[in-house]
């Protein structure tokens, strides 16, 4: 198990120069915009407009913060994203532009080369104690808000936006709220290692 702070990832510019994302996990770790396997990130959205496009990439997108976006993809309207809505998956090489609903958002971005690596993304309410098992490939829990006690081997916490990892090897993990907040449960699949 790997805890990330909030206040080590790192921010870069998108790729088409319309703003700024920040990096919170990536691999293989320091790889760029075009030799990831998968990358989870957020970036502040402050204006309407298209997404960057990723050959051979999938991605999922969720909001965390702010009133939402409505997404054309393909040419197709009607993807209303909030941050009570469930995360939205969808081709990141297709024409895709994002309208604001109602001022800036943050939103949370997992990709994956389609060729090598799958993924899945779950947005959680944390009211009660949950367990989390590492699964068969590599597991990123993110905390939205509040914050939250770890058990494994130990006891740390996570913060608004502090994320850990979970690998093969990691133990069980039983996550304890300190009031109520979210938290979304990425899982990376190695399609060659699991195929």
């Amino acid at each position: 198990m790997r805890i990330l702070r909030a206040a080590g990832y790192r921010v870069m510019p998108w790729k088409n120069g319309g703003g700024t994302t920040t990096e919170i996990a990536v691999s293989p770790h320091s790889a760029g915009l075009d030799d990831f396997d998968w990358r989870i990130s957020m970036a502040r959205v402050e204006t309407s407009g298209p997404f960057s496009s990723f050959a051979g990439i999938d991605r999922t997108l969720a909001v965390l913060e702010g009133e939402g976006i409505v997404l054309e993809i393909a040419g197709r309207s009607a993807s209303r994203l909030t941050a009570a809505s469930a995360p939205l998956s969808f081709p990141g090489d297709v024409p895709t532009g994002a309208t604001l609903i109602g001022g800036p958002i943050t939103d949370l971005n997992v990709m994956t080369r389609r060729s090598r690596m799958t993924h899945t993304v779950e947005r959680l309410s944390l009211s009660d104690e949950m367990r989390v098992e590492h699964s068969v490939g590599t597991t990123l829990v993110l905390s939205v808000d509040g914050s939250v006690k770890v058990f494994a081997d130990g006891v740390s916490n996570l913060g608004p936006l502090d994320a850990l990892i979970l690998d093969r090897d990691s133990p069980e993990l039983r996550l304890q709220p300190e009031g109520q907040g979210h938290l979304f449960v990425v899982r990376l699949l190695d399609l060659a290692a699991n195929g």
